[in-house]
């Protein structure tokens, strides 16, 4: 059997321990019968729970089992605590609970006289005696909540140390009123209904309902409340007070349960006038035992006595059910920060800190664009396909090829061109001599047309480039985004001098183009032969005098064309298919030399930027001016500090409340096994 289930079996064999104690409760065996009724195991775990209570473990999310008494306005309320505790709650006009008032009742049967104690306004302690406590009640809630009619939801906490009370733990919500009177504000029901709703809501409040005796159950506002996030009342007490007011049909009412009140009822009397509490119990058991109508009541629903111990049943149960899983929660709360924390930028405490850390920063950057742009490795962005930079940039050489290949012009007029080119070159030499100004002319023409190509390629990669190494630096620095517009200035001015140096590269290329007709390719050879191979059929076209042929044929890398034009120059026309031969054959060496070239240079200039020009230009950037740059790593966002201490004030609470939970585990274990 787990720790966590022997824990909740010990814990539920008290509760059976606590209902033997209530009937001694129930009957006066004992002078102290509230206190001497609660089982002594179950206090170290009141204490325990109130003990988170106090560290405001609940600001991490984590639901304490609560006892919360609401109840509509003038209901008893307050009465009935006054009973429970022994000691005098504020009195007055219209709403007398004004805030959330968390009353710790601690049993202490070798205290000589009441201890007193207010806890309010983040860890102020007021010490006060019974005589004065409604006075000091009021001026904390003064000081809270203002010195009007108005609400807040900020807590008070009374702690009361005091013979013959139950160890108890309730919390108090301001009475519900739907109309204002004057000095309260106009939305006074929804400001206190929305507080009740924080209260009750949780799976692990039990609510308290204190209802009149005078009024119809079914019409009081806060059984309507309670139902609203306790529909079958499973976790649902009602006390009815004033039963002596309306003693009529009361039996029915508490017995026939029309409002679905699953933890049962329990009648009470309060005190009357200036009767002690002792004579007050003393005429409220006479008044159960003597009345008409009220003594048909069973004895198991009626007397605070009896209130007592069902309460402290029914807290010790819901603390049985609760206890492990907040052990859990807190657990997991405090590896979920503790994690959080580790992954937060490190405290800077100095230039050195930050200067190890944005090298830190800068090589997981360079690693990263490694990966992406030089080997082809995209592990972390399987999805996104803008990651995948080798085959992103391929494809922009490849539109480049394709782009160079193509550049024919219109053959709308075959070789026309050619042929005007010839006879403006025409010089004093042999027939069927291929002048070579004619073929630079046209090659010239061809390279101009295609010099932009290269220029828009570089700038598409460049761009790309930028964008890519842009998103890998904001991703390993957002932890410090003060030095992001620094870097990104960098990467720009870095990306400045990369294009002109690409810009020179391309202007350099197109020019050595136009300085000379010159490859050694071998393949230009073969293509210019196996082009010429098609001459005779071509010229057999063209020098057909009666026209029979038909005027278009289909010619090797020429596909069909139209003679027809050419039939009148044909001397020209064998001449103008050579220079076509001759400058497609030397243009496909010519787009192989500028993509591989091309190609070269961009991988070369992206493995230059990744393993050396983006480091010192970062370094640069922001080691230079006397480490301007990095003295702002020194100074967080105000969203990182307000986080980071978030977090550590988060930890030391877990890890303080992980101790008190543990504490009471290892004793309940221990009593356990013993």
């Amino acid at each position: 059997m787990s720790k966590k289930r022997r824990t909740g079996d010990k814990l539920e064999n008290d509760v059976v321990d606590a209902k033997g104690a209530g009937a001694a409760i129930a009957s006066g065996v004992t002078a102290s019968a509230i206190a001497a009724s609660y089982n002594d195991q179950i206090r170290p775990v009141l204490d325990a729970v109130d003990r988170l209570r106090h560290l405001k473990v609940t600001q991490e999310g984590i639901q304490l089992p609560t006892i919360v008494v609401v109840g509509d306005q003038s209901s008893g309320k307050s009465s009935v605590l006054e009973s429970l505790a022994g000691i005098s709650q504020p009195r007055g006009q219209g709403i007398c609970t004004r805030v959330p008032l968390v009353m710790r009742l601690q049993g202490d049967p070798s205290a000589d006289s009441p201890k007193l104690q207010l806890e309010y306004s983040n860890g102020r302690v007021v010490t006060t005696t019974e005589a004065n406590v409604a006075d000091a009640i009021n001026a904390a809630t003064a000081e809270i909540a203002g010195s009007g009619k108005g609400i807040s939801d900020a807590p008070i906490t009374l702690v009361v140390r005091k013979r013959g009370v139950p160890d108890l733990t309730l919390v108090d919500i301001p009475g519900i009123t739907r109309v204002p009177v004057q000095g309260q504000p106009e939305d006074i029901y929804d400001q206190i209904a929305k507080i009740i709703k924080e209260y009750i809501a949780p799976k692990e409040s039990i609510i308290l309902n204190v209802l009149s005796a005078t009024v119809d159950f079914p019409t009081c506002e806060s059984i309507r409340m309670s139902q609203q996030v306790d529909r079958t009342g499973e976790r649902t007490l009602a006390v009815v007070t004033k039963v002596d007011k309306a003693p009529e049909g009361l039996l029915e009412k508490v017995t026939m349960d029309d409002v679905h009140i699953g933890l049962g009822y329990v009648c009470v009397r309060n005190r009357v006038g200036e009767e002690t509490y002792d004579q007050a119990r003393i005429e409220e058991a006479r008044l159960f035992k003597n009345h008409p109508l009220l003594s048909k009541i069973d004895k198991s629903m009626v007397g605070i006595p009896v209130l007592a111990q069902r309460l402290m049943q029914i807290q010790a149960t819901i603390i049985a059910k609760c206890l492990p899983d907040i052990v859990k929660q807190i657990n997991d709360r405090l590896i979920r920060s503790s994690t959080e924390l580790d992954q937060m930028p490190p405290d800077l405490i100095n230039t050195g800190d930050a200067v190890r850390v944005f090298f830190h920063i800068v090589k997981k950057v360079c690693t990263s664009l490694e990966k992406i742009l030089v080997r082809g490795e995209f592990g972390g962005y399987a999805d996104d396909c803008n990651f995948h930079g080798t085959a992103r940039i391929a494809e922009m050489l490849h539109m480049q090829r394709s782009c160079q290949r193509n550049a024919q012009g219109s053959d709308e007029n075959f070789l026309t061109e050619e042929m005007r080119v010839l006879e403006e070159t025409m010089g004093i030499n042999l027939p069927n001599f291929l002048p070579r100004s004619a073929f630079h002319v046209m090659l010239k023409k061809k390279v101009e047309m295609v010099s932009q190509v290269p220029q828009d390629l570089v700038n598409e990669v460049w761009e790309y480039v930028e964008d890519l190494v842009m998103k890998v630096l904001l991703q390993h620095s957002e932890n410090f985004p003060q030095v992001q517009s620094s870097c990104h200035r960098a990467i720009q001015s870095l990306m400045e001098k990369t294009r002109a140096r690409s810009a020179q590269h391309v202007k350099e290329m197109i020019e050595m183009e136009l300085v000379a007709d010159y490859t050694a390719n071998p393949d230009y050879m073969k293509t210019w032969e196996a082009i010429m191979e098609g001459q005779k059929k071509f010229m057999d076209s063209v020098d057909d005098k009666d026209k029979s042929r038909p005027s278009k044929i289909t010619l090797e890398c020429f596909g069909e064309v139209d003679v027809c034009h050419l039939r009148m120059h044909a001397d020209l026309a064998a001449q103008a298919f050579d220079l076509r031969a001759r400058l497609t054959a030397c243009w496909k060496s010519i787009v192989l030399r500028h993509v591989d070239g091309l190609a070269l240079h961009v991988l070369r200039g992206v493995k230059r930027l990744v393993e050396n020009d983006l480091e010192d230009e970062l370094a640069n950037k922001l080691l230079g001016n006397n480490m301007a740059g990095v003295e702002r790593m020194l100074s967080p966002p105000p969203s990182t500090g307000t986080k980071r201490d978030r977090l550590k004030k988060s930890i030391v609470l877990l890890q303080q409340s992980k101790e008190v939970v543990a504490n009471i585990m290892d004793r309940i274990s221990a009593a356990d096994e013993a």
